[in-house]
């Protein structure tokens, strides 16, 4: 995100640029002095950042109860200074504007905010090791690799900064509903809901229960396919959503999968994408949601 302060008026900014200050009021009071900041919109308490899922509590809301401030407070991570009072600091090297991002936060001393603290390293095989070390942590996806002398540039440059992420989790998932694409794809069922498999409380049987949805990670070709199956296998029709026989497991991968109330299998996962079809497994044999759960951290 990006928090703006212009006169004494301070608005935060998601990465798409939708102003998302109302429903973050906790981190938008007014600092000493005019900015434009860079970092990482968090939920933390007693100094332990919460999961992405957390956050999700307050995000696109119009308003937020007392209640919701208290229960998820909002606090922001500093990454960068792009403006300080009326001075431009994008043009500036990644190195100076951290000097002066550590000044700024010395001097203004901003509420709920905090500076993120850089990963020092004396060689590659070091940060390598740095790198497997997240594997098992529930908030942090890897490293950011930042070059010292970059810019800070708008768009998505290549070749100054670079997201280093973990490796993905893989879980086996079968196709529970199929919704038509956007776009190219309008004509396609290319967006999907994929569930765990697991036993109906009533009769014992198998059957599965949604833990996420995808709509990336295919070729053209392979969505042809994926498409004919969903169109020969549509047991029912819920508006634009087709509910489809249990038959296609897919191979899914995604970042981070967390507790959820708000789903019924109990787990959201963060950033799932179809990673391989597998057309060669029964769907009785795709992972259960007992062994989805040991995954939540």
């Amino acid at each position: 995100m990006q928090l703006v302060q212009v006169q004494g008026e301070t608005r935060l900014y998601s990465r798409t640029g939708d102003d998302i200050s109302r429903a973050f009021p906790d981190v938008t009071q007014p600092m000493e002095r005019d900015a434009v900041l860079d970092g990482e919109l968090l939920v933390v308490r007693e100094g332990e950042v919460a999961s992405f899922n957390e956050l999700q509590q307050r995000l696109n809301r119009k308003t937020v109860t007392k209640a919701m401030l208290a229960d998820f407070p909002a606090h922001i991570r500093l990454y960068d200074l792009l403006v300080d009072g009326e001075e431009d600091l994008r043009g500036l090297t990644y190195e100076q504007r951290r000097a002066r991002l550590v000044d700024f936060a010395g001097a203004v001393q901003p509420e709920r905010m905090d500076l993120s603290n850089p990963v020092t390293f004396k060689d590659w095989d070091e940060l390598e090791a740095k790198r497997a070390a997240v594997a098992d942590h529930a908030v942090i996806e890897g490293l950011m690799l930042k070059r010292r002398s970059s810019p800070y540039l708008i768009g998505r440059p290549k070749g100054h900064w670079y997201k280093w992420k973990r490796e993905a989790q893989l879980v086996d998932a079968v196709l529970m509903y199929a919704q038509r694409g956007h776009g190219k794809r309008s004509s396609l069922y290319s967006d999907y809901t994929f569930g765990a498999v697991t036993n109906d409380p009533d009769t014992g049987d198998l059957t599965l229960v949604p833990i996420g949805k995808a709509y990336s990670g295919f070729t053209d070709e392979e969505l042809k396919r994926i498409d004919k199956f969903v169109r020969d296998n549509t047991i029912d029709r819920f508006g634009p959503v087709r509910s489809v026989k249990a038959g296609l497991v897919f191979e899914v991968a995604f970042d981070s999968i967390h507790a959820s109330k708000r789903h019924k299998s109990g787990v959201a996962m963060r950033f799932p994408r179809i990673h391989r079809l597998r057309w060669d497994k029964p769907w009785q044999e795709a992972d259960t949601l007992e062994s989805v759960l040991k995954l939540v951290r």
